[in-house]
């Protein structure tokens, strides 16, 4: 990851990750056991958890598919390892004013490919 290319955003626009996109022959289900993903979901939770908020909805996605990586999900991973590394340097900062919350929702419901 030192000479690749950095991310611009955690995850590229209009992906969709999906079951259908795991492995299907043996010879490829052992090329992806030798990937660490789990691993690297886990260390992108930990940054989510601790200062990276602006990789919740990659993580949330990326996540799903522990069980059944195909090289889909592990290229979507390396993006998002690629954004923090290229981040780093940039964080949020809160002032000390008054905390308004406001949510927001996507009602698409079409987020979840497996579901469809």
């Amino acid at each position: 990851m030192e000479h690749s290319k950095r991310g611009v955003l955690p995850m590229r626009h209009g992906i969709k990750l999906s079951k259908k996109k795991s492995p299907k022959t043996d010879e490829e289900l052992k090329r992806m056991s030798n990937i660490p993903y789990t691993s690297a979901v886990g260390s992108i939770q930990y940054a989510f958890q601790c200062t990276r908020p602006d990789v919740a909805y990659a993580l949330s996605v990326t996540s799903r598919y522990q069980a059944c990586v195909g090289e889909a999900h592990r290229a979507t991973v390396k993006s998002i390892l690629k954004y923090l590394k290229r981040m780093k340097y940039m964080f949020l900062i809160y002032d000390g004013g008054e905390l308004i919350l406001e949510g927001y929702s996507d009602a698409s419901f079409q987020s979840d490919n497996d579901d469809a």
